[in-house]
Parts: C-alpha cells; structure tokens; sequence
C-alpha cells in the first residue's frame, strides 16, 4: 500500500505525458498492421518470448542459449519479414488514412445469397470452362495481395463476378479477394505455393498452385475453376479438395462464412465493453452537474 502511494505521489505530468505518446504510438500500430499476417508474426514471436522467459526462470540453459540468439537473429529479419507492412504503413501515413476500416457481421439471409451467388458463378465458369480464382478473406488480412490488384469494393453477385472473369475482361486475370459481402478488389496477385508438388501434382498450373500458396500463408479459402477441365475446387490450409459440385460448395461455403460470423459478433461485443459503454458511462457521469 506505501509502494502504491509513493508511486502517486512521485507522478507526475511528464509522466502521464510520457505514457499516452506511447499509448497513442501502439494505437497507430496496431491500427496499421491489422489486416495483416503481420499480427500472426507478432503473436509468434510473444510467444517465443513467453518461453524464453520460462526457461530463464526454470533455468533452462540450453533451451535459453537457442532462444536468446535466434530472437536476436528475428530483430535483424523483421524489417525484412515487415517489408509489406512498412511500405503500406508508410503509403498510409503519406495518403493520410490511417485507420483501415472494420468487417460487418453477416446474417444468414446475406450468407445465404453470398453463398448462392458464388456456388453459382463457379458453375457457370466451369460449365463454360473459364478459369477463376475466387478468395474469401477470413481472419487473416489480405491487404497486401489486395493492394496488388484494381480496386472494386462492389456488392458480391453473380453479374458482377461473371463479368470480372470473362476473357475479354481487362480484369480477367488473376485473383478475385472476397471481404464480408463485398468484391473488394480483383486481378490480384497471389504467392505461389513453396511446396514442392508430388508427381500426382506436378501438372497443376499456375492457378492451382496460387490458390495453395494463398491457403498455405493465410487462412483464406480459395475457390477455384479449372480453365482446362473446368472442375470446381477449394483450396484450405494448404490443401486442395478437388471435384466439387454446386451444392456441396454451396456447403462448405455456408459453413464458413457462419463460423467467421459468429467470430466476427464475439469480437464486436468485446470491442463494444471497451468503447460504447465507456462513452455511455461517461454520458451517466456528466448528467447530474449538466
């Protein structure tokens, strides 16, 4: 109780200064690297330091050495694994928007039509056998890939992706990123897939391998149509589920965008303690001397 009141009293407005210049700091940051696999980096690396601070205090020596001089090796790498990150940050700081904007949560009336919508424009394309990559932004944020890409943020339907991908389309090519129920952007680029193919797989072009490279660094799930044999698939975690009819991608994709939204309305009501009922709280306060 002495130590609590001897730092009150040793407080001052330096201090209080001091504390919301970097309080303000890791808002902007946090604020900028959302969206991003940046945040999967950083929750990474705490975790990492979460041990190493487990092992110092079990004295670990061994399991302490290792990780002492690779997250010394990790402070050299980041500004290299951040490139992305900075360079958007830096864009954002110049263009003056630094604050990105936040995903609705969808009910099921809107899943449905999305879902509808998708399952039949992969349909269309692969009875006419168009090639397509469609890709469903999940918790991982792809503005990256976005930035890659001509900017739509039109309403998901079936007119409008079907127009996108047909061959004569100046946006034909490449990936179409899918946020909420919005065409966010399309002719994106994606990373290609770092595995090396089996010989099963070796023939897969191009798209196949994009739509895995994208599900292997991010959560996101692919949708893809085969230009040769205009076959349906869905790429996942890193996977690919090949033959996939209407109705069953109508499904999966059903069954994704419900999860995501319950997700979505949990973290809105976390976000809603910290901000709304603070507001309402200090509107309560005000009203007896107003």
């Amino acid at each position: 109780m002495h130590f609590i009141k001897y730092l009150i009293a040793q407080f001052t407005f330096k201090d209080f200064f001091d504390i919301m210049l970097v309080a303000v700091f890791l808002y902007f940051f946090f604020s900028l690297i959302k969206g991003t696999r940046a945040v999967q980096i950083i929750q990474g690396t705490g975790v990492l330091l979460f041990i190493l601070l487990i092992s110092y205090l079990l004295k670990l020596d061994t399991v302490y050495w290792i990780l002492r001089y690779f997250l010394i090796t990790l402070a050299v790498a980041i500004p290299i694994v951040f490139q992305p990150e900075l360079r958007r940050a830096l864009g954002a700081i110049g263009r003056g928007g630094v604050f990105p904007s936040h995903m609705t949560s969808l009910n099921k009336e809107t899943i449905s039509k999305i879902s509808d919508e998708i399952s039949w424009t992969a349909s269309i394309l692969s009875q006419a056998k168009i090639g397509a990559l469609m890709v469903i932004e999940r918790e991982t944020g792809l503005q990256e890939f976005i930035e890659t890409g001509t900017q739509v943020n039109g309403e998901i339907s079936s007119k409008l992706l079907l127009s996108i991908f047909m061959p004569k389309s100046p946006l034909h090519d490449g990936a179409v990123i899918l946020r909420g129920n919005k065409v966010v952007a399309a002719s994106c680029y994606l990373p290609l897939s770092e595995n090396a193919p089996s010989s099963r797989e070796s023939a897969m072009g191009t798209r196949h391998r994009a739509a895995l490279g994208i599900s292997e660094q991010t959560d996101a799930v692919v949708v893809l149509v085969s230009e040769e044999s205009g076959a349906i698939s869905v790429a996942r975690n890193g996977n690919l589920t090949k033959q996939i009819g209407e109705e069953t991608l109508k499904k999966v994709l059903v069954s994704i965008y419900t999860t995501d939204a319950s997700k979505a309305q949990r973290f809105s009501s976390i976000g809603n303690i910290g901000g709304t009922d603070v507001v309402r709280f200090f509107n309560f306060k005000k009203k007896p001397g107003a």
